[in-house]
């Protein structure tokens, strides 16, 4: 018997992040404005990637792939939650729901193992520079990267599929802005405990086990820095790897206190919050973070600004 004859609920309706009227105009322009800055921010990384010769290198194939992941993963939510700002109904359908659940899973997920690439990226560049060119080659690199994409569909058609299976009897209420695991849950009038249970367990082996292997990556690289003689060397070394600890400190701190925790203690109203800061404000940071801290972006965008300007004025 498929999903949609187990369960009375053809449709769900998003109530969003407030229901007050007076606050729906202010956070459109809000939520407009930094969606727009995450699209515009996190597509220019890619197209100065893409046009610059020099950032054709592992660590760059690894932010390219993370910029266009950040795109995709805001623009699962915030479209239907402009949308439904202005809605009379709010709606989203019941295989709409899921798609979204699907999408939304599947790019987090490969957000998580892009970050845990690129600690492996550093940890080859600072531990072991001389063979570098020799192991991370750009077949290698492309090879992780689809790896990354079918181990993140795999998690996410797991999840999705145990989300099916549950049954929704008549309150189709999400005090949410999407289709997020925990609030869906919470509206089952069937039971959780598996759903619960791969979450705290393929989920935990999934997110720690990328989180571990990216400390690991770092205490090597520590090691290392510590070693070097030159003072210099260990600045330079470090200041490489700011911008990347500083988006998995992001990352990964808001996803924790999201999902690793009982669905009794689950709390919509910080749910709701730490999920605006996961979904919307750490894809939008992620641009600046690297561009600001990284002085081959800088060079890159400065030579392309240049350009630019010469041409325009001729």
């Amino acid at each position: 018997m498929d999903n949609t004859n187990q369960t009375s609920v053809s449709h769900f309706v998003l109530l969003g992040i407030s229901t007050h009227p007076e606050e729906q105009i202010p956070l459109f322009l809000l939520f407009l404005l930094m969606y727009a800055i995450n699209i515009s921010g996190n597509f220019a990384i890619i197209t100065l990637i893409v046009c610059t010769p020099h950032l054709h290198t592992p660590m760059y194939i690894f932010l390219s792939n993370l910029a266009l992941v950040d795109i995709c993963f805001t623009s699962t939510t915030v479209p239907k939650m402009l949308q439904n700002i202005f809605s009379s109904t709010k709606a989203i359908s019941y295989m709409g729901c899921l798609a979204q659940t699907y999408f939304f899973i599947c790019f987090a997920a490969m957000e998580n193992f892009l970050l845990a690439l690129m600690a492996y990226d550093r940890y080859i560049a600072i531990c072991h520079p001389f063979r570098y060119p020799v192991i991370l080659i750009r077949m290698l690199c492309l090879q992780m990267v689809a790896l990354c994409h079918i181990l993140s569909h795999l998690h996410a058609l797991l999840h999705t599929l145990l989300m099916g299976r549950l049954i929704f009897c008549a309150d189709n209420r999400i005090p949410h802005f999407f289709c997020d695991l925990y609030p869906l849950m919470k509206l089952s009038c069937s039971s959780t405990r598996l759903n619960t249970l791969m979450i705290h367990t393929e989920g935990v082996i999934v997110i720690n086990g990328a989180l571990a292997f990216i400390i690991a990556s770092y205490a090597c690289i520590t090691s290392v820095v510590l070693r070097s003689p030159s003072a210099k060397g260990k600045w330079r070394a470090f200041s490489t790897c700011g911008s990347h600890l500083t988006v998995v400190a992001l990352f990964y701190g808001t996803l924790t206190w999201l999902y690793f925790q009982p669905l009794s203690s689950y709390s919509v109203a910080r749910g709701r919050i730490l999920t605006v800061m996961h979904t919307v404000v750490t894809p939008m940071l992620n641009p600046f973070i690297y561009s600001l801290r990284n002085g081959d972006v800088k060079g890159a965008f400065r030579k392309w600004r240049s350009k630019t300007c010469i041409s325009f004025f001729r």
